[in-house]
């Protein structure tokens, strides 16, 4: 009884308040109608609250949402099913699932009445702008009589998640450099068998089956030579996001980071379609190994709550890339540097490795005074500049570049990228 009036509404408290003021007015006036005016209002609220505080409904609930992992801007159907486990039918039911600002206003549902044993579907859609890992739920019931006066609310603890994955943008098919640095027998070698004449070969080790004697290659180079058994090549790649605070700019899904974080993840995916070992590196600390099946998932969950990040440095982004680097193609999109840090990048450059760094030119994301943006263009063409000069193949980024069509450029050979650091050198001497 005291949960249920507790649980009282508005409408429940302006009943009692109404029989206290007509009985006083019932007392004063002595008119017996009156007072029966105010036992009734009275007792309406308080069979109420007993009503509802005494109901104890069994009830289930099961969420799911449809897909759990969605696209920024993408939609997913929520389905609750609610059941009824008890003998007695239940009253109004009012459902209210608990959701994030980021995924639009809670959605609440009436359900009039469940009968014994009896079960109810409601469907909504969630929809979010944003990047990240909400919590969908928990379910709230509220109990009310049919008159409103009275109202309790429970919670189901289970929630689930929905993951807002970044927009994954299709990538144009290139031949990249060190597409086939590998580790072991595989190191830049070509991986192309047409023919028996161009068979893979390699010296004869004790041990080896007479029958895979190759003998034209013998005869060629007069040492016993064998057929490999397999091509076991791999191609490795490695995937950084620069996540300092400082190196972008611009506020919300249109920021210079949303760009750097939905670049990362194309590329990534991209990478892994065509058969590379991948590695993704964030300045966050993250170290994922998206080699095996379901690297897609991993990716993009560890991208969906990327962050930018007050203390993160150059320093500590290069020595966590070179932990497990030892060769391969290392594709970094990075904010804006200053030439100090594009010369710590070149630390990168060991065991052999091909770099090409999405450079960002972040200050395109502001509206800057001429004087201003003068000196950011100059700041960005000396970073790229320094990168280019330390062997990195550089690839500038502005404001509304779109990377399918920049994509092309991480391809191209080394003649390219001597002429834009010629014209970046001419850029920046002019700007002094």
């Amino acid at each position: 009884m005291r949960e249920g009036l507790r649980g009282l509404t508005t409408r429940g408290r302006s009943f009692l308040a109404a029989a206290v003021a007509a009985a006083v007015s019932a007392g004063i006036l002595g008119e017996k109608d009156l007072l029966r005016v105010a036992v009734l209002l009275a007792v309406l609220p308080l069979l109420a609250a007993a009503y509802v505080g005494r109901s104890r409904y069994k009830l289930a609930c099961n969420r799911s949402l449809d897909p759990h992992r969605v696209p920024v801007g993408a939609s997913s159907r929520v389905v609750l099913r609610l059941q009824n486990m008890s003998r007695l039918p239940t009253g109004t039911l009012l459902l209210e699932d608990r959701l994030p600002y980021a995924l639009g206003s809670r959605p609440r549902v009436v359900l009039e009445r469940l009968g014994a044993h009896q079960a109810s579907s409601v469907a909504y859609t969630v929809r979010a702008d944003v990047r990240g890992r909400y919590e969908v739920g928990p379910l709230v019931v509220r109990l009310t009589d049919p008159f409103g006066l009275c109202e309790l609310s429970r919670a189901f603890p289970s929630v689930d998640h929905l993951t807002v994955i970044p927009q994954v943008t299709p990538l144009p098919s290139v031949r990249l450099p060190g597409e086939y640095a590998g580790s072991g027998d595989s190191r830049a070698r070509s991986v192309a068998v047409h023919g028996e004449d161009d068979a893979a070969t390699r010296e004869y080790r004790v041990g080896d089956d007479l029958r895979r004697v190759h003998w034209k290659s013998t005869a060629r180079t007069g040492e016993l030579m064998v057929r490999r058994e397999e091509q076991p090549w791999e191609s490795r790649a490695t995937v950084v996001l620069d996540t300092r605070a400082y190196g972008h700019r611009g506020d919300g899904p249109t920021a210079s980071f949303e760009w750097a974080v939905s670049a990362t993840a194309s590329i990534a995916v991209h990478l892994r379609q065509a058969g590379y070992k991948l590695r993704l590196v964030t300045g966050a600390g993250a170290d994922v190994d998206a080699s095996e099946g379901g690297g897609d998932g991993l990716l993009l969950d560890q991208l969906a709550e990327a962050r930018l990040d007050q203390r993160t440095e150059v320093t500590e982004l290069v020595q966590r890339v070179r932990q497990r680097s030892d060769g391969g193609l290392i594709i970094g999109v990075f904010g804006a540097l200053s030439t100090a840090e594009a010369e710590l990048l070149s630390g990168l450059r060991a065991n052999g490795a091909t770099c090409v760094a999405f450079l960002v030119n972040s200050s395109t994301w502001l509206n800057l005074p001429e004087k201003a943006r003068a000196e950011a263009e100059q700041t960005h063409a000396a970073a790229a500049l320094s990168l280019v000069r330390s062997g990195w193949r550089v690839i500038g980024v502005d404001h509304g570049t779109r990377l399918p069509a920049i994509w092309p450029q991480a391809g191209r050979g080394s003649q390219g990228f001597a002429l834009r650091a010629a014209l970046a050198e001419t850029v920046a001497g002019g700007v002094r």
